[in-house]
């Protein structure tokens, strides 16, 4: 089977999806699950995480069950599913107990390849009909709600556990899009697979725009956030806030302004909250003011862009919210406020969690992201312990960059006190050493007669402070958060140590980084097409209003039918011919059949309307 598996995986790959080749690691997460092993999955969102088991499911005699937190989210993946004609269902409460039954029997016969379930139900029946069922494989969707240390624990998860007693011979697959280094670790501890092997990507989402605004409230965010929207016309988007309220008051100050929008958040009656995800997802709705509660649940792949009104509570939200934008590939943009109150506020939530330390420690580094004169893809992805070692060009650090000199040697000095102290202690007690502090702890642990006491005298305790911390944003060090929060060299600051790697700093001010008149009148970067032609662009809007047609008729969503980035596709290449239209990125078997002509006929009508042009 090995020999001939990757060309089997491209075949259903290019018959169902449309895709000619596989992201990177996709294969190898298949292959693995294929050969009966464990695996866990890191992709960012957008990055091809669910093709690891879906693919598997359509190559495997039996039934992949796919455990996922949220029926919006079953539902949205299994419609995406059956609209390619991969046979997929869900069991979950929103439907009767009838067409259940009926799920399931499909399920007995063969004829549903991938069915979806919540944690609680799955282990509530599965021993009722598992021994009438081939399972060929466990895919747990939003893995990070099995850890502690993760953004989003769900109790419920834990009890996946028994999985592998109850189900020794069924591989399972753990799928995420946000984890840390220590969550990462969690989840195959908590799933009881401690030899599952790690696919882990890039996080880096190249196509989101980030940029952040800092030290601004009331009429003059409001004036921000409606110059941003008028810059997106005619694109979907999600501002999130931290208070319920807050959502209803920005949806209502939007409204009087003759913005299509909507609030929605979890104190909101259930028919009430599906009518607005319902209106989002078919585009009925461009704006949805929400707080974290909504976005999850979602797999919309033409949101352009992505607003916090408030700073999100730590890097893991900010990345999964942002995450939402540009699922499809095209580019987008997250716009995120940040300010002294919302310190205040999150600060409160931390202290009152059950993880009070973690999480005061998690929102230190979301506010350090939000004042970082560093890069922003560097600071996010660093993050996560990935290497980034150049600045990304689509940041608003990157396009209104600070002074910079070269700080190989000044780093050399923090690394080599950190190496030297063992890793055992944290910046404060770095930087004291590097000053050459006679503070009792200090002289008491033997530092003071270290090599690298008293070499950075000459620099303030804030300079250096700030140092750290852009050293800390780039990945040159790291912090062991279940370790004392000591600090760690990383790969990279090794090479920076023994002198192969050459690193600049940002220029300390004490005056730090302001939102200032110029930057808050300056609009963010847009989220337009890449390189496409003024007649592109309009046909690329017919093509949106051929889509909707579609969608309306069949009622599903938009995106359903195809992605922004398939309607580009078609914008370049104009096919007029089923044999053309077939081939294209994004195009598979299924949707060749049920669409090729009503938009190959709206390229014909373009073409001829503009063939004197």
């Amino acid at each position: 089977m090995n020999n001939d598996l990757k060309p089997r995986a491209l075949a259903v790959l290019r018959r169902f999806y449309g895709y000619d080749s596989f992201y990177p690691l996709q294969f190898e997460a298949i292959q693995c699950v294929m050969q009966g092993n464990d695996a866990v999955v890191l992709m960012p969102t957008g990055g091809g995480k669910s093709l690891c088991f879906q693919i598997p499911a359509l190559l495997s005699d039996g039934c992949t069950i796919v455990i996922s937190p949220l029926l919006a989210l079953m539902k949205d993946q299994v419609d995406a599913l059956q609209a390619m004609g991969i046979p997929a269902a869900s069991v979950n409460s929103s439907q009767t107990d009838g067409y259940n039954r009926e799920v399931i029997e499909q399920v007995y016969a063969g004829r549903i390849k991938l069915l979806y379930i919540s944690p609680e139900r799955l282990l509530a029946e599965v021993e009722q009909w598992s021994s009438m069922i081939k399972i060929s494989l466990f895919a747990i969707d939003e893995a990070h709600c099995i850890s502690q240390w993760g953004h989003d624990f769900r109790p419920e998860y834990t009890q996946l556990a028994s999985l592998r007693q109850r189900f020794p011979g069924v591989p399972i697959m753990a799928l995420t899009a946000t984890a840390d280094r220590l969550t990462r670790d969690d989840i195959a501890s908590q799933l009881n697979i401690p030899d599952a092997r790690l696919f882990m990507t890039s996080f880096d989402r190249p196509n989101i725009a980030l940029n952040v605004v800092s030290n601004v409230s009331g009429n003059d965010k409001l004036k921000i956030i409606t110059r941003f929207i008028d810059s997106h016309k005619g694109e979907s988007g999600i501002i999130y806030s931290l208070r319920r309220a807050d959502t209803e008051k920005m949806a209502s100050r939007l409204q009087s302004l003759g913005y299509n929008a909507a609030a929605f958040h979890a104190g909101m009656p259930t028919p009430g909250k599906e009518q607005v995800q319902t209106a989002f997802l078919n585009d009925d709705i461009a704006i949805v003011c929400a707080t974290i509660a909504f976005g999850m649940g979602i797999n919309k792949s033409n949101v352009r862009w992505v607003i916090h009104s408030n700073m999100p509570k730590n890097i893991e939200c900010y990345y999964q919210e942002i995450g939402r934008a540009g699922r499809d590939g095209m580019p987008a943009t997250a716009l995120m406020f940040y300010s002294f109150a919302d310190v205040i506020t999150l600060r409160s939530f931390a202290q009152n969690s059950g993880l009070a330390s973690v999480n005061m420690n998690k929102l230190q580094r979301i506010q350090q992201y939000a004042e970082s004169d560093v890069c922003r893809r560097r600071t996010l992805l660093s993050y996560f312990n990935e290497r980034y070692e150049h600045d990304c060009g689509n940041c608003d650090v990157c396009l209104n960059p600070p002074e910079r000199f070269d700080a190989t040697v000044l780093c050399q000095m923090a690394l080599s006190a950190i190496v030297r102290t063992g890793g055992k202690e944290g910046v404060s007690a770095i930087i004291d050493i590097l000053r050459g502090s006679a503070k009792t702890d200090i002289v008491a642990k033997g530092y003071n007669t270290l090599r690298t006491y008293g070499v950075g005298r000459d620099l303030s305790f804030p300079a250096w402070n700030a140092y750290m911390l852009q050293m800390l944003q780039m990945g040159i060090i790291d912090v062991a958060y279940d370790d004392y929060n000591h600090l760690r060299v990383t790969a990279y600051g090794w090479e920076i140590l023994k002198g192969t790697r050459q690193v600049m700093l940002s220029k300390f001010s004490y005056s730090g980084r302001q939102a200032t008149a110029d930057a808050k009148e300056k609009k963010p970067r847009q989220g337009q097409l890449q390189n496409m032609p003024p007649a592109d662009k309009e046909l690329f809007e017919r093509l949106k209003e051929t889509r909707l047609a579609i969608a309306r008729a069949q009622r599903v969503a938009p995106y359903i039918v195809f992605s922004d980035k398939v309607l580009d596709v078609i914008a370049r290449y104009r096919p007029t011919t089923r044999e053309e239209f077939s081939g294209l990125y994004g195009v598979g078997e299924k949707k060749t059949e049920m669409y090729w002509r009503p938009f190959t006929s709206a390229v014909r009508a373009y073409l001829e309307t503009h063939s004197g042009k």
